[in-house]
C-alpha cells in the first residue's frame, strides 16, 4: 500500500472513539507477535482529561534538549496521521508510516487467519502498535506516550514506564469512563504501576483522593512544588519552581499547571526543565495571524472551553471578538456554547468535516451566521478589522482543518 491507501484503510476501521474496544488482550497478543517492540525503549506515560498532550510535548522537548533521542506518541492528529508518531521532534515521514502500517497490518491479518485475534485491531490499537514498531526500529531511547482514552484499558497501557504523569481530570467520554469524577479518575489511575514514580497535577479533591488510593509507587503532588515569580502574558508564562526558572511558550493560564507537571517530571528524571521553552503544540491557542489576530484552539470539552474563556477575558477584554465555532454532536455543545457565545461580538457557526459533526443549524445562536465548512467560514473573516481577535474553536478536527488552510 502507499500512504493514502494505508490511511484510508485505517479510517475504514471506524472512528477511533466510537469503535473503541477497550481492553489489553488484543494489543498484547499483537505486540507478542511483533516481538515485543514496546520493550525496546524507556517510556514516560501521561494520562488525564485536559493537558495530557501539551504536558507530553513539554516533557519530550525537555528530554530532547538534554540530548536524549526521543519519541512522542500523541492523539488525535490535526491534519495528517503522521503527526501521531514523532521522533526527535519531527513527525515520521509517509514512508516510515507506511512501513510500520504494513508490518502491523500484515501481522494482524496473519493472526486473524490463524484464529489468534477476534477482530482486526482498531484504528487506535493499530496506530499504537505502529508507534511501538517505529520507535524500536529508530532506536529511540525514551518515548513519551500520551494515553488515548482513559488509561486502565487503553492500548498504550501495555508499557512499564519510568514515570507516570496524570494531568487535571474532568468530565469527558463518560460513556466509556463513568459518570462521576471518581470513576473517571479510577480509569486514569489505571496507568499507575508498582514501584513506578508518578506526578499528579493539581486535581479536584475527589480525583486526588482516588489517585492517592491507587498509587502503587512514590508520587509527587504538583502543589507541593510552589510556583513563585509567575508572569503570564498572551504568549505564554514564566515562573520559578523551587528556585529553578521555567519558561512555557504555550499560551493560557491553564498551561502553567501543565508546565509545572512537566518540569517536575523532568526533574524526577534528572533532566533540566530548560527545554520546555522550545515546546511546540499546534492547534491549542495557536496564533496563526497577527492582523487581525487569528487564534486556533481545539477546545472540545467543558474544561477546555473554561480555559479558553478565561484566556479571552484576561487578554482580550475590550477587543472585538469573532468566534468561529463547530463541534461534534456527541459533545456537551449546549454547555460549552453557554460559556463561549456571550463573549462573541461576531459569531460564525460551521461544522468540521466529520460524520459526527453537529449541524450548525442545530446549535442555538439566533444572531449567528451559518456556514457548512471551515473553507466557507474563513472568507467571512475578511470583514474583521485589524484590531479584532478571531478564535476558531469547538473541535480538534475543526482546528486541524483551519490550520491546514491558514498555516503555510
Amino acid at each position: 500500500m502507499n500512504y493514502a491507501e494505508s490511511v484510508q484503510y485505517l479510517y475504514s476501521l471506524g472512528n477511533e472513539v466510537l469503535t473503541a474496544k477497550l481492553g489489553l488482550d488484543r494489543i498484547s497478543a499483537l505486540l507478542e507477535a511483533l516481538d515485543h517492540p514496546h520493550r525496546a525503549c524507556r517510556w514516560i506515560h501521561v494520562a488525564g482529561t485536559n493537558g495530557k498532550g501539551s504536558t507530553s510535548a513539554m516533557i519530550e522537548a525537555g528530554l530532547r534538549a538534554a540530548g536524549v533521542r526521543t519519541g512522542l506518541y500523541i492523539s488525535p492528529h490535526l491534519v495528517e496521521p503522521t503527526e501521531r508518531i514523532q521522533i526527535a521532534g519531527r513527525q515520521v515521514s509517509q514512508e516510515q508510516f507506511v512501513q510500520a502500517f504494513e508490518r502491523v497490518h500484515q501481522t494482524a491479518q496473519g493472526m486473524l487467519a490463524g484464529g489468534a485475534l477476534d477482530m482486526h485491531p482498531t484504528y487506535f490499537e493499530t496506530v499504537t502498535a505502529m508507534a511501538f514498531v517505529t520507535f524500536a526500529a529508530e532506536k529511540v531511547d525514551t518515548a513519551v506516550l500520551e494515553v488515548g482514552l482513559g488509561g486502565r484499558l487503553d492500548a498504550t497501557n501495555v508499557v512499564t514506564p519510568e514515570l507516570c504523569a496524570i494531568t487535571p481530570i474532568d468530565y469527558d467520554h463518560q460513556v466509556f469512563l463513568g459518570d462521576t469524577i471518581e470513576q473517571i479518575a479510577a480509569e486514569k489511575a489505571g496507568i499507575l504501576k508498582p514501584g513506578v514514580p508518578a506526578v499528579f497535577a493539581e486535581q479536584r479533591p475527589e480525583a486526588e483522593g482516588v489517585l492517592r488510593a491507587h498509587a502503587q509507587g512514590p508520587y509527587t503532588l504538583s502543589r507541593d512544588w510552589a510556583i513563585t515569580e509567575l508572569a503570564i502574558d498572551a504568549r505564554g508564562s514564566r515562573f520559578r519552581l523551587r528556585g529553578v526558572p521555567v519558561t512555557c511558550p504555550l499560551a493560557g493560564e491553564h498551561q502553567v499547571e501543565n508546565a509545572r507537571v512537566a518540569a517536575i517530571a523532568l526533574t524526577e528524571l534528572g533532566v533540566s526543565p530548560d527545554g520546555i521553552a522550545a515546546t511546540r503544540w499546534p492547534g491549542r491557542l495557536e496564533r496563526v495571524s497577527e492582523q487581525p489576530e487569528i487564534i486556533i484552539d481545539g477546545a472540545h470539552n467543558p474544561a477546555g472551553v473554561r480555559a479558553l474563556v478565561a484566556y479571552i477575558r484576561r487578554f482580550y477584554s475590550g477587543r472585538r471578538i469573532w468566534l468561529v465555532y463547530g463541534a461534534l454532536r456527541d459533545k456537551a455543545v449546549a454547555e460549552m456554547a453557554s460559556m463561549l457565545f456571550p463573549l462573541a461580538d461576531r459569531l460564525i457557526l460551521t461544522a468540521p468535516a466529520n460524520a459526527r459533526a453537529m449541524a450548525p443549524e442545530d446549535i442555538s445562536a439566533p444572531d449567528a451566521r451559518v456556514t457548512h465548512s471551515i473553507a466557507e467560514a474563513i472568507p467571512l473573516l475578511s470583514e474583521a478589522g485589524p484590531d479584532d481577535a478571531i478564535f476558531i474553536t469547538g473541535s480538534l478536527y475543526l482546528a486541524g482543518e483551519a490550520r491546514a488552510l491558514l498555516v503555510k
